[in-house]
């Protein structure tokens, strides 16, 4: 058996938050089965919750506070927790920046728009600014600050396997000028080499194909169960179900083989970022 890991309370209000749940959790003598009894919520659940990867919802901490007679310390500070999580990032997407940094894996698919981890400052405030248009100055910095420091994931000394698929109308539509496009293109290529990750782009010319609607992302833990995310356009969804998950995986292997080689897409990416330079971009 690996031996116990602890949780850091220091690192984060989330982790001191997970940190004194399984302190409380313990000294009563429960186990997280037992804590989880008629909460409607799972064991793996609960489990992130105390590693500091996951946000706790309100009816949760409430349960909690009952069950571990804690005279709604929980729920008082389920707030406290929940604005430091979410600090420059949506609220739905909030538990995936915490999680992504725990995981093994991490696999994007990308139909509309470059993946946060692999997006440059000046894509990140274009994209934020046309989803906020009424957003002020500093909010939509925070959230490029935010974007763009989860990329620090790749620097830890065990990052994950990171594995991209992008469309191929990623790379074309012109979301900024000319220079900027191809320093993004060559920003993802650079990154694709130094972190050795894998990443393959969809052509324009695929046929019908697994995925069609939605951003999808997959994150595998080596003490947790894998989680889906999936995000529509003002909202997200995580997926733990693991026959849902295996559904998903499935589908994600099927993009894989309709996607072009990994060489090959890389070779695509560094020719359209030489295009932006030249001004011989595709209409």
């Amino acid at each position: 058996m690996p031996p116990r890991k602890d949780p850091d309370g220091s690192a984060s209000v989330p982790a001191f938050y997970g940190a004194e749940l399984r302190y409380k959790r313990e000294a009563a003598g429960l186990t997280l089965e037992q804590l989880a009894e008629g909460s409607f919520r799972g064991i793996s659940f609960l489990s992130q919750i105390e590693r500091g990867e996951r946000r706790m919802p309100e009816d949760l901490a409430r349960h909690v506070d009952q069950k571990l007679k804690t005279d709604g310390f929980f729920e008082r500070r389920c707030e406290d927790a929940r604005k430091a999580r979410q600090i420059g990032h949506a609220e739905y997407f909030a538990d995936v920046a915490e999680m992504e940094k725990f995981a093994d894996t991490i696999e994007d698919w990308a139909p509309m728009l470059v993946p946060g981890l692999l997006q440059t400052a000046a894509y990140a405030r274009a994209i934020t600014r046309a989803a906020m248009p009424r957003a002020s100055d500093d909010e939509v910095e925070q959230k490029v600050v935010a974007r763009l420091k989860r990329a620090k994931l790749f620097e830890g000394e065990k990052p994950p396997e990171f594995w991209a698929i992008l469309d191929e109308s990623v790379i074309r539509r012109r979301v900024l000028p000319a220079e900027q496009m191809a320093e993004l293109l060559e920003h993802i290529a650079a990154t694709t080499k130094a972190t050795r990750a894998i990443l393959q782009i969809l052509p324009e010319t695929a046929a019908a194909h697994p995925f069609m609607m939605g951003m999808t992302r997959t994150m595998a833990f080596p003490d947790a169960p894998t989680m889906v995310y999936v995000e529509a356009l003002h909202s997200g969804q995580l997926i733990d179900y693991p026959a849902l998950v295996k559904q998903y995986g499935q589908s994600y292997d099927r993009l894989r083989a309709a996607a072009l080689p990994p060489e090959a897409s890389l070779a695509m990416i560094e020719a359209a970022a030489e295009e932006y330079r030249n001004g011989k971009q595709r209409a």
